[in-house]
């Protein structure tokens, strides 16, 4: 019997699919789905992501077909042809795209090919199949870009070795994804390379339509993205690798290291681009020295975050800032080889930490898997307590941490307790702002 899931931490596939459109500039979706779906996706995609907002074409005003019953009985092709012909009649787009929910999946609807017919005519017009019941925000985010690189990323046979595409965040879902993206491609700029990252700041649809002449595809992630990866080297010659989302000098150090050798760099030059990276870094890091030692503001903690996060910032905690991750719950639902992938990261850490590595999607469960690790005193005369202690997890983990004592941060989705703008974790930058974060808080009651 299939267990539910208590609390998710993410949106169904047509969620995430409509995120994913959400983010590329000038994209607009199509719901061919029932009333609900884009109403709940519209609090879900701001309320939970720092406030993101409705932004242009979306929020409350998704076109959607609004399917009925009569719809679901006799089928609603007829209505989707008629949503999608006003749609481009009313919105100003690039590329309009229909994302299609569980009923119309269910009874057969095929929204495919009445996206085609528009697309005969001239229309920039795309559709996938994005029934909720095939997966979460990331599988909607996968099919996106499946779509895209197959059917709309124009064919390049001359490719520019200077440039690169990187993918693999999945926005929104990353609540940071826009601030991490620009402080990756600020990097992969200074050993010489332009890089196109479709989500960023400063994109345009262009950059994903002309991405075939790319020399190589930067996945930045294990899990996600590699599918999409693989479609476009079929269909475009461009290779990928993959490289841990890196937060903090150790493992901003190995993606630096890990992208100059697959573009053929030369290692003095990237060390060099390294070097002045971590000489700014600790610039600022040792003004802390004094604070750090004087209050002892070394903490215990527990990671609560998706597969994407949860390694890079236990490596960033154990590594560079001297915390002692003790428990990782990784809340994504991922496959027996995915999770032996995910854990095998946790195993190159410099500090000889290990922390215990757990797949729950269960919020509840947190706790009972922290006593796991670190059993409750049972009236023992000593006990070694796990404190001090802090929390890094999303605004689900709340009630944990006030169980144990311990400070919390909202570093993963769902976060509706602090606003969002341009924050960014990843790379050196992005870690000076996870260190103000975290001791800012332990510091704010003084």
């Amino acid at each position: 019997m299939s267990r539910f899931v208590e609390r998710p931490r993410y949106l169904c596939t047509m969620g995430g699919a409509v995120a994913t459109l959400k983010a590329l500039p000038r994209a607009i979706s199509i719901l061919h789905a029932s009333a609900g779906c884009g109403g709940n996706f519209a609090n879900a995609l701001n309320g939970a992501t720092g406030y993101l907002g409705s932004g242009y074409c979306a929020g409350q005003a998704l076109p959607s077909t609004n399917v009925h019953e009569k719809d679901i009985v006799f089928g609603g092709e007829d209505r989707l042809e008629e949503q999608i012909a006003n749609t481009l009649d009313v919105v100003d787009g690039d590329l309009y795209f229909v994302v299609t929910g569980c009923m119309v999946d269910i009874i057969g609807d095929d929204s495919i090919s009445v996206a085609n017919r528009f697309r005969q005519q001239g229309k920039p017009v795309f559709a996938a199949e994005t029934g909720g019941f095939k997966g979460n925000s990331f599988k909607g985010y996968d099919i996106v870009l499946n779509k895209l690189f197959a059917e709309f990323v124009e064919k390049n046979p001359v490719k520019d070795k200077q440039t690169v595409n990187l993918f693999g965040l999945v926005p929104i879902q990353d609540v940071f994804w826009k601030g991490n993206l620009n402080v990756l491609k600020a990097l992969i700029n200074k050993l010489g390379y332009k890089v196109n990252t479709f989500f960023g700041e400063g994109e345009t649809i262009e950059n994903l339509k002309k991405s075939a002449a790319a020399g190589l595809n930067i996945v930045v992630s294990d899990v996600y993205g590699i599918e999409p990866a693989k479609i476009f080297e079929e269909t475009h010659g461009v290779p990928y690798i993959v490289v841990p989302l890196p937060i903090g000098p150790a493992g901003t150090e190995q993606f630096l290291h890990q992208v100059g050798a697959a573009l053929g760099i030369e290692r003095k030059f990237v060390d060099k681009v390294v070097a002045d990276e971590k000489a700014r870094y600790y610039g600022y890091v040792e003004r802390l020295g004094d604070v750090y030692n004087d209050l002892d503001l070394q903490r215990y903690c527990v990671v609560v975050a998706d597969a994407n996060y949860a390694q890079p910032l236990a490596k960033f905690l154990a590594d560079d800032l001297g915390w002692l991750p003790e428990l990782v719950v990784i809340t994504d639902v991922l496959s027996e080889e995915e999770q032996r992938l995910v854990v095998s990261r946790f195993n190159d850490f410099a500090s000889g930490i290990r922390p215990k590595v757990v797949f729950d999607t269960d919020t509840t469960n947190v706790h009972k898997h922290l006593n796991s690790v670190w059993p409750r005193n049972n009236n023992a005369r000593y006990y070694n307590s796990f404190s001090p202690a802090f929390v890094f997890g999303s605004s689900l983990d709340r009630d944990f941490a006030e169980a144990i004592g311990a400070p919390h941060l909202s570093v993963s989705y769902p976060i509706s307790n602090r606003i969002v703008l341009d924050r960014a974790y990843a790379g050196y930058s992005g870690a000076l702002r996870l260190v103000e974060d975290a001791l800012g808080l332990l510091v704010g009651s003084r």
